[in-house]
């Protein structure tokens, strides 16, 4: 095959920045919240008066309701963009989920002291990212110039955590306003990022895969050529047209693909399946999440010398660089051994984290004249292992999931499977934002060992459960499953019918039982 160039015309550079820019946005609205919570004006006008310290307070109760209610609507959004994307095409869907979003950030925007009203533009704004959360990765892979499409999983993976890290830059910036623009201005700014995403549509292609399948085969061939810089003649156009093809074919083949298919009992579907659901509930619930939504207040109670809006831009920085080297592990490392890793890396920092600052920490409120040099070590150690568990997070728990999720399913089952490990993935965040202030309201840095605990059980399920991937194309995933492989021995088995294996056996389970054997690791690291 000829090698091909990254394409230079205008149409691909613009499809890159705004699938790029999809990720920043999704980003961004995880983030915002954070600094809100604990802005004065802010907690004047939703929280309440608190006597004994004589300051207004936004208790535990109003601050999980309003963050949750992000999660709640994401989930609700990345289950409805299944039903818009193919009746109104992957642009149009876009187009109607970035106006519900930039409606949801309208009424927050405008709220004056309503906690209701903020809740439901939180709620509002959350269906339209939980939607393109789903549907921006997919229109990217049906969209992109081969030649982008490596650069563009990077790039919108980094753009995520560019996001929340840009959303706590801009809460540094405007927290000492005295007013309400100290809160509006961060979350106003959400406006712009979806009027972004709205203008691009006007000047974007429909994706080829929704040309195919509503039997606009012409228009289809000039969307390829056009953004891989081609002739419509051009070989690569009938192979990328031949590529979608087969994966409509695929789906389709045997009926419409069923939700209860990727539980079947075939290929051990129901065990990929549950394991690529398993695997985003680890993720949710080993602690990085809780730094993001609640670190600013839980700073706070550090007594530190830092702002804790300081300290949050700094977590936000070492996330974005820990997206680097995560590159390079998923690769030299593996899937298995990346998240076995991980799980004991966060886990001990959740662990020596909790312990600290459970016995070194002044109690919430204590006047920071009166606190010990005991008690500002301890912030300060908290701090510390937060980075650490962070940037932890960054490099393998971070992306790791979501590749595993990418490469273990056939095509024919591939997009419920998927959307099944995404909901999995908005359920727990709604859960954990929702009730996570409650119970470290009631045991402070104590939740960490929940954490903790979570990331133990999650090294046991990955040792035992989930085999290595990397390499493998999905006929040999599929074989994989059929041998039975013991996920601990995966990493050293290698195929025995490469080549042998037709695409129609990886979408039906048609063939013979696998026989790979357990021989040297020589896989080749396919790019992320």
């Amino acid at each position: 095959m000829v090698e091909r160039t990254v394409p230079t015309n205008r149409r691909a550079i613009l499809l890159a920045i705004f699938i790029a820019f999809g990720g920043f946005l999704f980003g961004y609205d995880i983030g915002v919240i954070s600094g809100c919570l604990i802005m004065p004006d802010f907690t004047r006008r939703f929280g309440d008066w608190d006597e004994a310290t004589s300051e207004w307070v936004l208790n535990s109760h109003k601050q999980s309701i309003i963050t949750s209610l992000l999660s709640a609507g994401t989930f609700v959004g990345a289950i409805g963009q299944a039903f818009t994307s193919d009746r109104f095409g992957r642009r149009g869907s876009i187009l109607i989920w970035s106006f519900i979003f930039t409606i949801g950030t309208v009424i927050q925007t405008a709220t004056e002291t309503s906690i209701a009203q903020m809740s439901v533009g939180r709620f509002v704004a959350g269906l339209g990212v939980g939607a393109m959360s789903a549907i921006v990765p997919l229109y990217n892979g049906e969209t992109a110039p081969k030649a982008l499409r490596g650069i563009l999983l990077v790039m919108y993976q980094l753009q995520i955590i560019f996001g929340i890290f840009v959303s706590y830059v801009i809460g540094l910036g405007t927290h000492t306003i005295s007013n309400s623009a100290s809160w509006r201005i961060p979350v106003g700014l959400q406006m712009l990022w979806g009027l972004i995403i709205l203008s691009g549509i006007f000047f974007l292609p429909e994706s080829p895969r929704h040309l195919l399948g509503t039997s606009r085969i012409d228009e289809a061939r000039k969307v390829v050529a056009e953004l891989n810089s081609v002739p419509v003649d051009d070989p690569l156009v009938e192979e990328m047209v031949e590529d979608l093809m087969f994966g409509i074919r695929a789906e389709n083949d045997g009926g419409k693909a069923t939700w209860a298919e990727c539980f079947s009992t075939r290929n051990q579907l129901w065990k990929r399946t549950v394991n690529g659901m398993m695997l985003q509930f680890i993720q949710q619930l080993n602690g990085q999440n809780f730094y993001y939504y609640y670190g600013d207040t839980f700073f706070k109670s550090a007594g530190t010398s830092l702002s804790p809006y300081a300290i949050q831009t700094i977590l936000g920085g070492v996330s974005v660089v820990g997206t680097v080297p995560a590159l390079y592990a998923i690769e030299t490392m593996g899937r298995r051994q990346s998240l076995l890793t991980g799980s004991v890396l966060e886990a001990i920092f959740s662990l020596v984290a909790a312990l600290v600052g459970h016995f070194c920490l002044a109690p919430a409120n204590t006047p920071a004249d009166q606190l010990t040099s005991g008690n500002k070590a301890g912030g300060n150690a908290i701090i510390a292992f937060a980075v650490l568990h962070v940037f932890s997070y960054a490099v393998f728990w971070g992306p790791v999931p979501w590749v595993y999720l990418g490469e273990s399913f056939p095509l024919r089952i591939r997009p419920k499977s998927i959307a099944l490990g995404s909901a999995t993935n908005w359920l727990w965040n709604f859960l954990l934002s929702f009730f996570s202030p409650r119970i470290a309201d009631d045991i402070g840095p104590l939740i960490l060992l929940i954490f903790c605990g979570v990331l133990v059980f999650g090294w046991f399920y990955v040792y035992f459960f989930i085999p290595e991937t990397k390499g493998l194309s999905l006929e040999e995933v599929d074989e994989m499953y059929r041998a039975n492989v013991k996920p601990w021995r995966s990493s050293t088995w290698r195929p025995s019918q490469i080549g042998e294996i037709t695409q129609d056996s990886s979408t039906k389970g048609v063939g013979e039982k696998g026989k790979g054997e357990i021989v040297e690791d020589t896989r080749e690291s396919n790019p992320v």
